[in-house]
C-alpha cells in the first residue's frame, strides 16, 4: 500500500507534518480528518526501502498504451473490471506484462479498488493510476483511460520522431568513423613504411596523419574500451548526451509533454497543484514545476507562477486566457499542440541539414587521407624522372 506525505494543523491549531500509509490520497485524507487534523496538502511519499515494489520495474510507454486501450475497449462493451482484466491477464503473452496482470487481477479480486491494485503492482506510472482513481470517483474511467492511452501514444511519437530524426546522422557518423578508424589503422601503417625507407622530408598533411595513425595503433584499443564503459554507465544511469543544436527542439518537447500531461490530469479532476507535481517528473528541470505548483499553493494565478519560473511569453499569455476564461486545460492543450508542431518543424529542418553535412564530413576526410597519402608518391614520381 503506498505512503503519502502530508502536512497540516492538528485539533490544538498547531503545525504537523508527517507519513500515513492509505490506498489513495483520498483515503489518507479520509483517515486524518478523523484524527482531527485538518489537511492543508497530501502528496505520495517515496517507497520504504525494502518494500514489495521496490524491484518492480515500470512498464514501457507501449505497454502503457496497450493496457488503457484494451482496458476501456472491453469496459465500453459492458464487461466489468474484473471480467476485463481476467481476459487481459490470459491474452498477455509480454513476458513482463503477464505477471503484472495476474498480480492485477488478483488484487482487484481480492477487494482492492481498482486504482489501489494499479499503484500496488509498482509497474504503472503514478499518473495512471491517479487519474484511475479519479475517474473511479466521478464515473469517467473509461474516458479516463482513454485520454492517458492518447497522452501516453503522444509521448511516444515525441521520441520515436527523435529517434528517427538522429538516426541518419547517427548511422553516417558510425560509418565515417570505421571507416577512417580502418584506414588509419591498417591502410597507413603500411604505407608509412614506405615513406620511411625515401628518406625524405614528408608534407605537412603526410606526417599529420601518420602521427594520427601512430596515436590510434597504439591507444586505440584502450579509447574503444574506455568509451564502451561510458556507454554501459550512461544506460545504467539514464543519462544521456545534450547536444547543443537539439537544445531548442528539447526543451519545446518538454513543454509539449507537460503542458498536455496537466491538461489531461486538470479534466479528469485532479487540482492544479497535485497535477504539477505529478507532471514534473517528466521534464529534466523538474524543480521549476514543483516550484509554481508552490506558488499556486501560495495564492498566485498560474499564469503568474509560470511568468516566474520562466516560461515564454507567448506561452504565458495563451494560459492567462485560458485561465481567465475559465478553459485552463483548453488552453494547455493548445499550447502543447503548438509547441509540437515547433518541435517537429526544428527536427525535420535539423534532419534535413545533418544530411548533407554528414557527407561533406566524411568526404574530407576521406579526401584528406588519400592527399596526404599521394602527395609524397607524386613528389616521388619528380624525383625519379
Amino acid at each position: 500500500m503506498p505512503y503519502f506525505s502530508y502536512s497540516g494543523y492538528d485539533a490544538k491549531g498547531k503545525s504537523t507534518k508527517g507519513t500515513i500509509e492509505a490506498a489513495s490520497s483520498i483515503q489518507a485524507v479520509d483517515r486524518l480528518t478523523e484524527r482531527g487534523i485538518v489537511v492543508v496538502d497530501v502528496k505520495t511519499a517515496e517507497e520504504k526501502k525494502g518494500g514489495k515494489n521496490a524491484k518492480i520495474k515500470q512498464l514501457p510507454l507501449d505497454m502503457h498504451i496497450f493496457f488503457c486501450r484494451s482496458l476501456a475497449s472491453y469496459l465500453k462493451s459492458g464487461l466489468q473490471v474484473t471480467e476485463a482484466l481476467r481476459i487481459m491477464s490470459k491474452q498477455a503473452r509480454d513476458k513482463n506484462m503477464k505477471p503484472v496482470m495476474e498480480k492485477l487481477l488478483a488484487e482487484v479480486e481480492g477487494g482492492r479498488k481498482f486504482h489501489t491494485a494499479l499503484a500496488e503492482t509498482g509497474a504503472f506510472r503514478e499518473s495512471l493510476w491517479r487519474v484511475a482513481e479519479s475517474g473511479e470517483q466521478s464515473g469517467t474511467l473509461i474516458s479516463v483511460l482513454t485520454e492517458a492511452a492518447d497522452e501516453f501514444k503522444l509521448e511516444d511519437d515525441l521520441r520515436r520522431k527523435i529517434r528517427g530524426a538522429m538516426t541518419y546522422p547517427i548511422v553516417m557518423a558510425v560509418v565515417g568513423v570505421g571507416v577512417v578508424s580502418f584506414m588509419l589503422t591498417y591502410v597507413v601503417p603500411k604505407i608509412s613504411e614506405l615513406f620511411e625507407d625515401m628518406h625524405q622530408t614528408l608534407p605537412l598533411p603526410t606526417r599529420i596523419l601518420i602521427a594520427m595513425s601512430d596515436f590510434l595503433s597504439n591507444y586505440g584499443l584502450w579509447i574503444l574500451i574506455a568509451l564502451t564503459l561510458i556507454f554501459i554507465w550512461m544506460k545504467r544511469t539514464g543519462r544521456s548526451i545534450n547536444m547543443p543544436f537539439m537544445k531548442g527542439i528539447r526543451d519545446n518537447l518538454n513543454l509539449a509533454l507537460v503542458m498536455s500531461h496537466i491538461s489531461t490530469l486538470l479534466k479528469s479532476g485532479i487540482p492544479l497543484v497535485q497535477a504539477l507535481r505529478m507532471a514534473s517528473s517528466m521534464d529534466m528541470q523538474s524543480q521549476r514545476w514543483l516550484d509554481a505548483a508552490e506558488m499556486v499553493k501560495a495564492g498566485h494565478r498560474f499564469d503568474r507562477a509560470l511568468e516566474r519560473i520562466g516560461m515564454p511569453e507567448e506561452t504565458v499569455a495563451v494560459v492567462r486566457v485560458g485561465e481567465m476564461g475559465g478553459d485552463l486545460s483548453g488552453s494547455l492543450t493548445n499550447v502543447s499542440d503548438q509547441c509540437r508542431e515547433i518541435a517537429q518543424t526544428r527536427m525535420e529542418r535539423l534532419s534535413t541539414l545533418m544530411e548533407p553535412v554528414m557527407v561533406l564530413a566524411l568526404g574530407f576526410s576521406v579526401g584528406f587521407i588519400v592527399l596526404a597519402i599521394l602527395t609524397p608518391v607524386f613528389d616521388l614520381a619528380g624525383i625519379v624522372r
